[in-house]
């Protein structure tokens, strides 16, 4: 790791979802280096994992001549850390407002579209567009939450 704090990683694989452990493994280090605690170590991990398959899905369409770039930035700052990822496929890209909303009536039973959805749940920051080398991209970032102050000792609370 670098004096000032921020380390990049950055993976390139073809499309082929053998590779989702691999990236999970690098994503559950540096999602632990920054001091993210268990639960958020979670949703990060399902965040990528999600954004990682619609890379290789939908974005390559499976097509494993086609390669997905997944960079990781961790940042940490006196006691702030986050974890900043950005997954990039070589597809045709789409515009994320066409994206349905999988809480729909309609969408309810689909059995996909919820990927997304989940993401921009689970992570502090998302944005999806295309990517200026081609195909999409998406990035995100999970801040470290300061721990919280015990409360209970304040009477203004009681």
């Amino acid at each position: 790791m670098s004096d000032n704090g921020h380390h990049v990683v950055r993976l390139e694989f073809t499309s082929a979802f053998e590779m989702l452990d691999f990236v999970q493994v690098v994503s559950d280090h540096l999602a632990r280096s920054v001091g993210l605690d268990e639960d958020s170590r979670h949703w990060v991990s399902v965040a990528i994992r999600e954004s990682v398959i619609n890379a290789i899905k939908h974005g390559n369409q499976s097509d494993t001549s086609k390669h997905v770039f997944v960079d990781f930035e961790t940042a940490t700052d006196a006691d702030l850390g986050e974890l900043a990822i950005r997954v990039r496929d070589q597809g045709e890209g789409f515009d994320p407002e066409t994206v349905a909303n999988p809480l729909d009536p309609e969408n309810l039973l689909k059995s996909s579209g919820r990927g997304i959805f989940l993401i921009r749940n689970f992570m502090d920051d998302v944005r999806l567009q295309r990517a200026p080398e081609g195909g999409m991209e998406i990035r995100m970032v999970k801040r470290v939450q300061p721990a919280a102050s015990d409360d209970s000792s304040d009477p203004a609370r009681a």
